[in-house]
């Protein structure tokens, strides 16, 4: 059944992690695990949850796998907190459609990467402008754009920008390229009051100078909300000195999972707090060296990380 969007709470701010996709050890999706993934990251006090990004292992998923996913989870939260849904796609058409599945889901907003295939496979500014027109113009939920490296799609604050001046519901930016915070600082300049939702999308390693340059919210790892958390609500509160404090108590956990770890961080450590089952990733992806995993967990625990005992 769809789920009433959070009209009412925009401009979305806060703590919006990514959601894993929890897996069986024989790679099959684990609903009932993913169910209680969900429920952690909400006591641990996401303001909203992403779902199907890259940290999520989107790539690895069937298109029926997707849709399950999306709607298990947009079921299960029932409208706790707010939902964003990826619906990356290289062709505009499917990635309008998946849009336009996601909003009638109960989706409170899509996030999308420009049109980007392999290496090589771009398209011109035009063609991007193009492609975020039909996006626009399928939906009537806010529409998050994720500036990623991954894409190596260069989106210039000109161009986004200009994407936010022209279609009414582009409002949000995920920053997560090279010097986001000069960027952020750079994008509400030129975009002024269309640019509704500045976030860091650096996985919060550079999550004060983010926010020093205005990011209003933060798309991180799901491993730990709680600790994300007390560094922005200080900060929003105004007691900018108590955030820089809890900055750098949880910057070594924050920069282990950047630099060591990546997209499986949240999974080691959600299972080793029982709130999943298995931490498996999907094959070709290599589950955790066993030395990197205590090294993170070694972090978790010295900061009190919540996934370590929600479960037990």
């Amino acid at each position: 059944m769809p789920v009433t969007p959070h009209k009412a709470q925009r401009p979305y701010r806060g703590v919006f992690p990514v959601a894993p996709t929890i897996f069986d050890e024989r790679g099959e999706l684990d609903l009932e695990g993913q169910r209680r993934c969900i429920d952690f990251m909400i006591d641990a006090g996401s303001n909203g949850l992403c779902i199907l990004a890259n940290f999520s292992e989107q790539f690895v998923l069937t298109d029926a796998e997707r849709e399950t996913v999306m709607h298990a989870v947009l079921e299960h939260v029932a409208g706790r907190v707010p939902v964003i849904v990826t619906t990356t796609h290289f062709s505009s058409a499917v990635c309008a459609a998946r849009s336009q599945q996601a909003e009638a889901a109960g989706a409170a907003m899509v996030m999308v990467m420009p049109p980007y295939h392999g290496a090589t496979f771009r398209v011109p500014e035009k063609g991007i402008v193009e492609f975020f027109k039909v996006l626009s113009g399928a939906i009537n939920i806010p529409i998050m754009i994720q500036d990623a490296p991954v894409a190596g799609t260069p989106l210039s604050v000109e161009l986004l920008a200009r994407l936010a001046r022209d279609f009414a519901n582009i409002r949000y930016f995920k920053i997560e390229v090279p010097g986001a915070a000069a960027k952020l600082r750079s994008l509400i300049e030129a975009g002024g009051k269309d640019i509704e939702g500045p976030w860091d999308g650096e996985e919060a390693i550079t999550l004060l100078a983010d926010l020093d340059a205005g990011a209003t919210g933060a798309m991180t790892g799901g491993g730990y909300p709680d600790g994300i958390r007390q560094i922005i609500d200080p900060y929003f509160a105004g007691k900018r000195e108590e955030a820089k404090a809890a900055y750098e108590r949880w910057l070594p956990l924050i920069n282990y999972e950047n630099r060591q770890c990546g997209l499986i961080a949240c999974k080691a450590m959600m299972q080793a707090g029982g709130v999943i089952k298995s931490d498996a990733v999907r094959h070709p992806l290599q589950p955790l060296h066993p030395a990197t995993r205590a090294g993170l967990l070694e972090l978790a625990k010295e900061r009190d990380a919540l996934a370590l005992r929600w479960g037990k």
